[in-house]
């Protein structure tokens, strides 16, 4: 008789109240109505295996016993009990029994997880038989052994650890900045007028050196003056260089003084250029109005290159650094990709949204890229070498415990803690709890893990019993509904 047609016997008549059953806080599943078997008695021709209320109450004996009112318990006969195990095939009887041909028995072991060994064949108190337990299947380490068939019919499959690279993508919504560094002015160093503007107006792509406007300006007529004279009177040297710098100074464009140098007439206005290729953000010049030093009379952007600003969640920030490839997919243009790189992670994070910015820096020879541009943003990051990874099925995650199960090797599967790294895929890298060429449990895992946790949770249960006998463990089965 198995230990498993005890515990099933039990189950059952608990299922028959409607309820769970419970043996030394170890909970047993509850069989389906229909598996129960009819109530029968000893006189049917079998032994009482033990005694149940005649109430149908779940409370059991080994000995006969009465109720208070002096009825008897009702006696169950090994013919009612129902098991939970599939009836054993004869073949694969016979071939468990070929398996441990030649084994030595270490010991025998109590059928019903008590802390009760023999070093002899015996049976228990209610004949069922103990357990024989060979060398090698009897382990402290933890570990859990399965039978071939076990781990044939729940499909458990196993994979070396192995060095590969960890790869994840971190998707990111971004906006589409000016570079700064490519923002310019056109502006005076002098009071002057506009005596014309060219035909450009806001939007206007532009070349530098490209006239914008002319300027007309005493104080720029008197620097002119002076260095024409200084021409004429033959100075070299350190009178001559003073009278051009001070035309620099005003910012006069070159192409101006080598007029002047050239005709060695004072033209009444100088055309101003641009200082820059790019398209005109913002233009203020107007024929005839008066301009103070400093005031800004046309606004000039380069888009040739573009910043793109991404917001990228605390938790994956830890995986960019500057130089990191992005590819970039603006919106309004489906199924077009720029690439750019991680130029800058900005130094803040912004503590509404727990996200970070980084700058990644696009070409854009084209300039379909716009400012305020709504993009998709792809990061794709890797750990810097190869390095110890399982798939992300092998790790059992409690939250605050992460377990990986090795396979030993001849059905023995060892539960082990485990730190992790970066995830990407299906991979996870392992910092520390396994080495190169070990075995993890990729399949059908979380079963192995049951069988760990019932074996712990029966030798909590057989510590906890001590020395006592099987009686008053039955006197003192109940169920919970």
């Amino acid at each position: 008789m198995s230990r498993a047609i005890a515990l099933g016997a039990a189950a059952a008549i608990c299922a028959a109240a409607g309820v769970t059953f419970f043996m030394g806080g170890i909970p047993l599943v509850k069989p389906q109505a229909d598996t129960l078997a009819p109530p029968a008695t000893a006189a049917e021709g079998s032994a009482a295996v033990y005694y149940q209320d005649p109430d149908g109450k779940p409370f059991y004996s080994l000995t006969p016993k009465k109720t208070p009112d002096g009825r008897d318990w009702r006696p169950v006969p090994e013919s009612a009990d129902v098991g939970f195990d599939a009836p054993e095939d004869p073949a694969t009887k016979a071939g468990v029994a070929e398996a441990n041909a030649g084994r030595k028995i270490k010991y025998y072991r109590n059928p019903m997880g008590l802390p009760d060994t023999s070093p002899v064949p015996k049976k228990d108190s209610m004949g069922m038989d103990y357990i024989p337990v060979y060398e090698g299947d009897d382990s402290d380490d933890g570990s859990v052994k399965l039978s071939p068939g076990k781990i044939q019919r729940t499909g458990v499959k196993s994979e070396p650890v192995v060095r590969q690279l960890v790869t994840s993508l971190i998707r990111a919504p971004g906006t589409v900045q000016e570079d700064e560094r490519r923002v310019s002015v056109v502006t005076l160093r002098f009071e002057g007028f506009i005596e014309s503007v060219a035909n450009v107006t806001t939007g206007d792509h532009v070349h530098k050196g490209q006239p914008l406007m002319n300027v007309y300006s005493p104080g720029l007529s008197s620097a002119a003056a002076e260095y024409l004279t200084a021409l004429a009177a033959g100075a070299t040297g350190r009178d001559l260089k003073g009278a051009r710098r001070r035309l620099e100074n005003l910012a006069t464009p070159e192409p101006a003084i080598k007029e002047l140098e050239r005709t060695r007439e004072i033209s009444l206005s100088v055309p101003w250029l641009a200082p820059q290729d790019g398209e005109i953000l913002e233009r203020k010049a107007v024929p005839g109005m008066r301009a103070a030093p400093g005031d800004v009379l046309f606004r000039i952007a380069d888009h040739r290159l573009v910043w793109v600003i991404i917001d990228v969640a605390e938790r994956d920030l830890a995986q960019i650094a500057v130089g990191t490839k992005v590819a970039i997919r603006p919106r309004a243009f489906p199924g077009r990709t720029f690439s750019g790189t991680v130029a800058l992670i900005y130094p803040h994070l912004n503590a509404a949204t727990r996200t970070a910015q980084i700058r990644v820096e696009v070409p854009n020879p084209d300039e379909q890229l716009r400012p305020e541009m709504y993009v998709d943003a792809e990061i794709e990051v890797s750990t810097p070498g190869p390095v110890l990874a399982v798939p992300e099925s092998a790790v059992l995650d409690s939250g605050s415990r992460q377990v990986v199960l090795i396979d030993k090797g001849e059905g023995r599967f060892e539960p082990r803690e485990v730190k992790l790294g970066r995830r990407g895929g299906d991979l996870i890298e392992v910092t520390q709890g396994v080495s190169e060429g070990e075995r993890v449990v990729t399949s059908a895992n979380f079963l192995i893990d049951a069988e760990s946790n019932l074996k712990a949770a029966l030798k909590g249960f057989s510590e906890a019993s001590g020395e006592q006998s099987a009686k008053p463990v039955m006197d003192g089965m109940e169920a919970h509904p």
